[in-house]
């Protein structure tokens, strides 16, 4: 699925394929809370499709991370921002350089509803957030990834071909 996004200000615009589009992780860490409110949801996409334009408004950010125990480290997540307004658009990941990790909120393309929710990170959420829906609740990270989670609920590109491939088979009579 073709996603395209924006910044508020539109000074920032991005368009990238996603065969992993349903929006159904909800973070709740403080990273998340503190660039985009009160939780965070991300897409994926395959880096190689990612298209920017506005690019020289575009800004980077490593958050600082924190562990009890340990020294603060910056993330080696990138977070790409509109210098202008300020939106949260997407993540980038040298350790995963075949993914990109848009933010919801930043999708101006209609995303399909997901089956379910999954909450993530709730040990970091402040009390007056509160957790919307039903959905599996974890402390920190789930038992599975965003392409995992699609994959299990056969909602990948893939998994919708081979679902509509026996139905053509047989409307052309083939065997």
């Amino acid at each position: 699925m073709r996603l395209g996004g924006s910044c508020q200000c539109g000074k920032v615009r991005f368009t990238v394929e996603s065969e992993t589009p349903y929006p159904f992780m909800y973070c709740y860490c403080s990273i998340c809370r503190k660039t985009e409110g009160a939780f965070g949801c991300n897409v994926m996409g395959r880096r190689a499709t990612l298209r920017v334009t506005g690019r020289r408004h575009l800004r980077r950010h490593h958050p600082v991370m924190r562990e009890k125990g340990k020294r603060p480290y910056r993330s080696e997540g990138e977070r790409c921002f509109c210098a202008a307004c300020g939106t949260h658009l997407f993540v980038l990941d040298r350790r995963w350089p075949e993914g990109v990790w848009p933010s919801a909120a930043a999708i101006d393309t209609p995303l399909p509803t997901p089956p379910e929710q999954v909450h993530m990170m709730l040990r970091y959420k402040p009390r007056w957030v509160p957790v919307a829906g039903k959905g599996r609740r974890y402390p920190e990270y789930p038992e599975l990834s965003i392409a995992e989670w699609h994959a299990r609920h056969g909602l990948t590109a893939a998994a919708r071909r081979t679902r509509r491939t026996p139905a053509r088979r047989r409307r052309s009579g083939a065997g």
